[in-house]
Protein backbone atom coordinates (compact mmCIF):
# COMPACT_ATOMS: atom_id res chain seq x y z
CA UNK A 1 0.00 0.00 0.00
CA UNK A 2 1.29 3.46 -0.83
CA UNK A 3 1.03 6.44 1.55
CA UNK A 4 -1.70 7.98 -0.62
CA UNK A 5 -3.85 4.83 -0.63
CA UNK A 6 -3.12 4.37 3.08
CA UNK A 7 -4.43 7.89 3.72
CA UNK A 8 -7.79 7.01 2.18
CA UNK A 9 -8.05 3.66 3.99
CA UNK A 10 -7.10 5.16 7.35
CA UNK A 11 -9.85 7.76 7.05
CA UNK A 12 -12.38 5.17 5.91
CA UNK A 13 -11.58 3.01 8.95
CA UNK A 14 -11.43 5.98 11.34
CA UNK A 15 -14.99 6.89 10.37
CA UNK A 16 -16.30 3.55 11.65
CA UNK A 17 -17.93 3.65 15.09
CA UNK A 18 -16.05 2.29 18.12
CA UNK A 19 -12.67 2.19 16.36
CA UNK A 20 -9.62 4.36 16.94
CA UNK A 21 -6.52 4.25 14.72
CA UNK A 22 -3.58 4.37 17.16
CA UNK A 23 -0.63 4.37 14.80
CA UNK A 24 1.10 2.97 11.75
CA UNK A 25 3.33 -0.03 11.10
CA UNK A 26 5.56 -1.10 8.24
CA UNK A 27 8.16 -3.72 7.49
CA UNK A 28 11.18 -2.31 5.73
CA UNK A 29 12.28 -3.37 2.29
CA UNK A 30 13.99 -6.76 2.44
CA UNK A 31 17.46 -6.18 0.99
CA UNK A 32 21.08 -6.99 1.72
CA UNK A 33 21.69 -3.36 2.67
CA UNK A 34 19.51 -2.16 5.59
CA UNK A 35 19.76 1.40 4.19
CA UNK A 36 17.35 0.31 1.44
CA UNK A 37 14.56 0.52 4.05
CA UNK A 38 15.20 4.18 4.84
CA UNK A 39 12.98 5.77 2.10
CA UNK A 40 9.99 3.68 3.15
CA UNK A 41 10.51 4.50 6.82
CA UNK A 42 10.83 8.18 5.98
CA UNK A 43 7.62 8.13 3.90
CA UNK A 44 5.67 6.46 6.71
CA UNK A 45 6.98 8.99 9.24
CA UNK A 46 5.75 11.79 6.98
CA UNK A 47 2.31 10.19 6.75
CA UNK A 48 2.32 9.70 10.54
CA UNK A 49 3.05 13.40 11.13
CA UNK A 50 0.47 14.52 8.57
CA UNK A 51 -2.21 12.38 10.23
CA UNK A 52 -1.18 13.58 13.69
CA UNK A 53 -1.46 17.24 12.65
CA UNK A 54 -4.92 16.68 11.22
CA UNK A 55 -6.52 16.04 14.65
CA UNK A 56 -9.17 13.64 13.29
CA UNK A 57 -11.19 12.33 16.27
CA UNK A 58 -10.89 8.73 15.00
CA UNK A 59 -7.13 8.90 14.58
CA UNK A 60 -4.63 9.07 17.44
CA UNK A 61 -1.12 8.87 16.03
CA UNK A 62 0.68 7.44 19.04
CA UNK A 63 2.68 4.51 17.65
CA UNK A 64 5.05 4.36 14.71
CA UNK A 65 6.19 0.76 14.43
CA UNK A 66 9.02 0.36 11.95
CA UNK A 67 12.17 -1.70 11.88
CA UNK A 68 13.23 -5.21 12.66
CA UNK A 69 16.50 -6.74 13.80
CA UNK A 70 18.45 -5.87 10.65
CA UNK A 71 17.23 -2.29 10.20
CA UNK A 72 15.96 -1.09 13.57
CA UNK A 73 18.73 1.52 13.95
CA UNK A 74 17.63 3.17 10.70
CA UNK A 75 13.98 2.95 11.76
CA UNK A 76 14.73 4.68 15.06
CA UNK A 77 16.69 7.36 13.24
CA UNK A 78 13.67 7.91 10.99
CA UNK A 79 11.26 8.24 13.93
CA UNK A 80 10.10 4.77 15.02
CA UNK A 81 8.93 4.48 18.61
CA UNK A 82 8.35 0.71 18.36
CA UNK A 83 10.73 -1.81 16.79
CA UNK A 84 10.56 -5.58 16.42
CA UNK A 85 13.78 -7.42 17.16
CA UNK A 86 12.59 -11.01 17.52
CA UNK A 87 15.37 -12.67 15.55
CA UNK A 88 17.97 -10.81 17.62
CA UNK A 89 16.44 -12.47 20.67
CA UNK A 90 15.26 -15.82 19.31
CA UNK A 91 17.60 -16.32 16.37
CA UNK A 92 17.00 -16.39 12.64
CA UNK A 93 14.27 -18.64 11.33
CA UNK A 94 14.11 -20.45 8.05
CA UNK A 95 12.11 -18.75 5.33
CA UNK A 96 8.59 -20.12 4.91
CA UNK A 97 8.23 -21.25 8.53
CA UNK A 98 6.18 -19.71 11.30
Amino acid sequence: MTPSTAWDEIHRIAALPHLMIKGLMTIGLLADDPEAARPGFRALKQLFEKLRAENDPGIEMKYLSMGMTDDYRIAIHEGANLVRVGSAIFGKRERGTL
